[in-house]
């Protein structure tokens, strides 16, 4: 949770040549790039975190597998990369990650925080048993495989999705889609 030093993008995700703190972003409102690693079987199960109690937003709630800022100079890939194996203990190379995409989400989790990112959102087929993950318990909670059509549900549902950091309807949509398509 360390205040890292990230690149500002303008609104249309282009470097500016600016690096600032995280923290000065998120106060000052300005875009930056972050990753979303999402992990799934090809059963149909998708790996959730649980996030940390200590986090500055969204304490206790479940969220994407693994993610994280993009640190100053850093290359999308290598931050996935380095991600993974700080939150969940997992050794990977950029070959098993699958390049999805971008989204940009503009959200104002509490006062005097926007959070402006842009994520580079992979998937990354893995099955492993839960006690094979090493959670960065700073940042991790907890972790737990759902079946892809319960989490549809309960990001749907008004009560369950209480329970979920609140990412777009058509940010969900568009990871639940392209998992959906590889099973």
């Amino acid at each position: 949770m360390a205040d890292e030093m990230i690149d500002i993008l303008n609104d249309k995700g282009i470097p500016t040549g600016e690096a600032r703190l995280k923290s000065e972003a998120h106060r000052l409102g300005l875009y930056h790039a972050s990753v979303h690693i999402w992990i799934y079987t090809k059963e149909g199960k998708i790996l959730l975190q649980k996030r940390s109690y200590n986090k500055d937003t969204y304490p206790n709630l479940w969220d994407v597998s693994v993610a994280g800022h993009i640190e100053a100079g850093e290359s999308p890939e290598n931050s996935a990369i380095r991600e993974i194996k700080e939150e969940i203990g997992i050794y990977i190379s950029n070959n098993n990650l699958e390049y999805i995409g971008i989204y940009l989400a503009e959200k104002k989790p509490k006062p005097n925080l926007y959070d402006n990112e842009f994520h580079h959102i992979y998937l990354l087929a893995l099955h492993l048993p839960i006690h094979k993950f090493t959670l960065q318990s700073e940042e991790v909670a907890q972790v737990d495989y759902i079946d892809i059509n319960i989490f549809k549900d309960k990001i749907m549902s008004s009560k369950e999705s209480l329970n979920y950091v609140p990412h777009d309807p058509a940010y969900f949509e568009l990871v639940l889609d392209e998992i959906s398509n590889r099973l």
